[in-house]
């Protein structure tokens, strides 16, 4: 079954916490293993020197991988993150981010994750984080 873009914005919606949802992601798309979802710029997630926060980029590589193991189970599926790594490697600042997750290996119980953000506009990696999540249902 395949997960349409009104089905994951419906999980977007439905399963996470209000914070979360004040962060205004939306679902780009979604395809087989993968979820791109776009974090918009706001003053109110930067640091100071401008640049986005790293737990505004952290929170959205989570949530990106969860709807990306949606897309590959056709809906959503209870998990809890187990591990994330992140590498900042350059600030975003004023523009949009680009959170591609894509599954790497996707079992029945453990899902693993391959997660790129790039400020719209350019092909720099911005952010780079692996995660691992245990599948509860």
């Amino acid at each position: 079954m395949t997960l349409t873009l009104a089905a994951a914005e419906k999980i977007l919606a439905d399963n996470f916490a209000p914070w979360v949802l004040d962060l205004g992601l939306t679902v780009e798309s979604v395809d087989g293993q993968e979820a791109v979802l776009r974090l918009p710029w706001s003053e109110r997630l930067a640091r100071e020197g401008g640049g986005l926060s790293g737990q505004a980029l952290m929170a959205a590589a989570d949530t990106a991988t969860v709807i990306a193991v949606a897309a590959a189970r056709g809906g959503f599926v209870p998990m809890t993150t187990v591990q994330q790594s992140i590498s900042f490697q350059r600030a975003v600042v004023g523009a949009d981010v680009l959170v591609r997750a894509r599954l790497t290996k996707a079992g029945k119980r453990m899902a693993f994750a391959d997660i790129t953000m790039t400020a719209e506009g350019t092909e720099e990696t911005a952010a780079h984080a692996t995660a691992v999540y245990a599948l509860l249902g």
